[in-house]
């Protein structure tokens, strides 16, 4: 395990350390993407049956990700909230960038 974060301030450039491949970090920004379509469609068709494949199309291709790209174990086995929540700050963050 690495080292114990107390704070997401802390943890998050830990995070964006192990996100430094900018495949890596698409395979994310896809998974993510997808996850909001998805949850989109099942909010507005009220088809809950794809509920399931939220995670695994989430962390899916972040894990696929990190295997190809990365050659490093996702954060997410040793801080599961943390890096839940970094994964759509590290999107919110490339979406705004987008913009300017």
């Amino acid at each position: 395990m690495s080292k114990p974060y107390t704070s997401f301030a802390e943890f998050y450039p830990f995070y964006l350390s192990q996100h430094q491949h900018p495949w890596c970090r698409a395979a994310h920004y896809i998974g993510s993407c997808l996850v909001i379509l998805i949850l989109g469609y099942c909010l507005v068709s009220q088809n809950w049956r794809l509920l399931w494949t939220l995670p695994v199309v989430g962390y899916g291709f972040a894990w696929i990700g990190h295997a190809l790209f990365e050659k490093n174990k996702p954060a997410t086995f040793d801080y599961p909230w943390y890096s839940f929540v970094a994964d759509w700050v590290m999107l919110f963050d490339f979406l705004g960038r987008l913009r300017k």
